[in-house]
């Protein structure tokens, strides 16, 4: 018996290895599939309360995509240029940021302070932090680079929805079974939803204080922070870097102490007090689980991988914790705030 499971333990173990190559050999076909689910994901409430309101699913399919296509376009004119602009100025970012490293130095030595420069630059390095602000940047334009594929995919994935649980229903007669998809559906569809508003809301906030402030490229940097908003804790930090740095660059130390303030002020309100209380604790991950699964969908999928990392992780989190045999596993992703309630 011990020897079977073992057995088996190896076959599922390669099976799973085999399906993980084949994910990342058909990246190009696996990515704008993804894009497209989430898409199509965030726009079925919309799509669903026309349909309540008796319009015809063709209108209601053309309404959604038109406010779609519209809203998409005019957020990628708006950062289409500065992101142009900020990729072509990255020399320059660096020997001011390299400048403005110094001048720390300098201003923290005459305050009897004496910092190491060359190991400083050496850890925090100008050219290295620029060039993955730029390909985040870039990464950001390149997700959509298959337009119309994710486009034609959101029309057919919507036109589906309204019959899918239909479809689950008529193919089996185990209610369990389709009471747990349902509930399934219905868990990711509001985390996604929530999600996507909480991080509207955050890119809005964080669009109005650098404007205030003075930052250049604020609806890019806003931008920057809506797509990694869905990523916990360690999104925030890494959409904070690039503004900071560049208010630092533009208009010195206090004021991007400033930015770095009201970044972490953000963080605090809308990510620790706003968005549990909405959400849930029982959707929430381990800090732990969250940079894994940042490094293990990035290295799948690349940099979309990393923006989706934590609505993947999540999905999967909900899968498992509607079946009593892999619940354990979705205990072991979750933050541990509500084990009494698992009990």
């Amino acid at each position: 018996m011990q020897d079977r499971n073992i057995g088996y333990f190896f076959i599922v173990f390669a099976s799973v290895i085999i399906v993980l190559a084949g994910i990342k050999s058909a990246t190009a076909i696996v990515i704008p599939f993804l894009l497209a689910l989430f898409i199509a994901i965030i726009l079925s409430p919309s799509y669903n309360y026309f349909n309540k309101k008796g319009l015809p699913n063709g209108l209601s399919l053309v309404l959604v995509i038109t406010i779609f296509v519209i809203f998409l376009a005019s957020v990628a004119k708006l950062i289409g240029t500065s992101a142009q602009e900020f990729s072509s100025n990255i020399g320059s970012y660096e020997q001011q940021l390299s400048g403005s490293f110094h001048k720390i130095t300098e201003m923290a030595v005459s305050l009897g302070i004496e910092l190491p420069e060359e190991e400083i630059t050496s850890i925090i390095n100008p050219k290295q932090i620029m060039q993955l602000t730029s390909g985040i940047v870039q990464g950001i334009g390149s997700m959509f680079t298959n337009g119309f594929v994710i486009l034609l995919s959101v029309v057919f994935m919507l036109l589906e929805s309204g019959h899918f649980v239909s479809k689950i229903t008529h193919a089996t007669n185990d209610n369990r079974a389709i009471s747990n998809i349902q509930e399934i559906i219905s868990k990711i569809k509001r985390y996604m939803v929530l999600k996507a508003l909480i991080s509207i809301f955050t890119g809005f906030v964080i669009w109005i204080a650098l404007l205030f402030v003075g930052t250049d490229y604020a609806f890019l940097w806003a931008v920057l922070a809506f797509m990694l908003n869905f990523i916990p804790n360690i999104g925030s930090i890494i959409a904070a870097v690039p503004a900071v740095l560049l208010t630092l660059i533009q208009l010195g130390s206090v004021s991007a102490l400033i930015v770095s303030a009201i970044y972490v002020g953000v963080n605090i309100i809308i990510g620790s007090v706003i968005e549990p209380k909405i959400m849930g604790r029982g959707l929430g991950l381990s800090t732990l689980v969250v940079f894994l699964s940042l490094l293990f969908w990035g290295w799948l999928l690349g940099i979309v991988g990393m923006l989706l990392s934590i609505p993947l992780t999540m999905m999967a989190k909900i899968v498992l914790d509607e079946n009593e045999n892999t619940r354990w596993i979705a205990v072991l992703l979750g933050t541990g705030e509500n084990l009494e309630e698992v009990k």
